[in-house]
């Protein structure tokens, strides 16, 4: 029930936005005819925001149904994805933010999760010429409920939880943008702080931090690409890539975290979306079928849906024509 609860707090909790605009009439001539017209019209819009909301379900029954398979399935997934961007002058501000969260409920699995990310990233730079600019960057990464390994059907071992773990990452960089929809992103002087605030995750040293201990810091170099693309009149995509490798801690190693979303649009109100995700890190350990513990391996995510989208932005809508009276 907590994580349907959680589904319903992401639903309502979908961002609107709106942008009041005011009127003004001015004296055109001796005839007394007057114009409307936006006196905000000549002014450089300093903040754009907006975002994608995206809702899509499932549903499945079978009764007596020959060629076998669960009695019922279902399942639900959620994404809400929005953005502050700010330019003016030299200095420039970008906030993304990106919460997604599913479920999937079958009768002989019970309810297990399909997704579960929150991806906070502020990035303030100064133009500097020739499309670089000095920057800065803030990047929080974490879930908002436990996850689970399931060795058979009936166990089940915890291996995730909200902050634990959790990322927080603090970069002093350049950062290259020849493009609106290109941006590299380079750093050889970055902190980043690895949380684990759950005891008994901490408790086996889960997540490359020390046994007992419920965060870890590191020192090392980043780099981070991102890219979007228009692919004809109803599609679009957008992939990041994040890597990092710890000067004090087994240098070389590199932890990489890679996401990529396609959506296309099928209405106004309907679309499909495909995510694929990709994590590598080295202090990542996996869990065997038998709940052991091995070695790091590539962690890859794969959902797609087909459901209800929602996009909007403060964008100004083109003026009114002169009217005369």
């Amino acid at each position: 029930m907590k994580s349907y609860a959680m589904l319903v707090v992401l639903t309502v909790g979908c961002i609107s936005f709106s942008q009041a605009q005011n009127g003004a009439q001015a004296l055109k001539d001796a005839a007394n005819r007057t114009v409307a017209k936006d006196p905000n019209d000549t002014i450089p819009q300093t903040w754009k925001t907006g975002g994608m909301y995206n809702l899509n379900f499932t549903q499945a029954a079978l009764s007596n149904w020959a060629a076998g398979g669960d009695k019922s399935a279902l399942s639900l997934s959620t994404l809400l994805s929005v953005y502050a961007f700010y330019k003016q002058g030299k200095n420039s501000w970008d906030n993304t933010l990106d919460l997604a969260y599913g479920l999937v409920q079958t009768t002989s699995l019970g309810t297990r999760k399909s997704d579960d990310r929150i991806d906070l990233v502020s990035k303030y730079g100064y133009d500097v010429g020739k499309n670089w600019y000095v920057s800065s960057l803030f990047n929080f990464r974490s879930q908002f409920a436990p996850g689970y390994n399931y060795p058979t059907s009936n166990t089940k071992i915890l291996t995730s939880n909200f902050l634990a773990p959790a990322y927080v990452l603090l970069s002093l960089g350049m950062d290259y943008k020849p493009k609106n929809n290109f941006s590299l992103f380079l750093s050889p002087a970055t902190a980043r702080w690895i949380l684990v605030r759950n005891d008994s995750l901490a408790a086996v040293a889960a997540y490359g931090v020390d046994s007992g201990k419920h965060s870890k810091f590191q020192f090392g170099a980043f780099a981070s690409i991102n890219y979007t693309a228009v692919i004809g009149k109803n599609a679009s995509y957008k992939t990041k890539l994040d890597l990092f490798t710890d000067y004090l801690h087994h240098a070389g190693n590199v932890a990489v975290y890679w996401t990529n979303i396609l959506e296309v649009k099928v209405t106004r109100l309907i679309s499909m979306n495909l995510s694929v995700n990709m994590i590598y890190d080295n202090d990542i350990k996996s869990v065997k079928s038998d709940g052991s513990v091995g070695g790091p391996k590539p962690q890859i995510q794969e959902v797609m849906g087909i459901g209800l989208a929602y996009g909007f932005n403060n964008r100004k809508k083109p003026a009114a024509k002169p009217v005369a009276q």
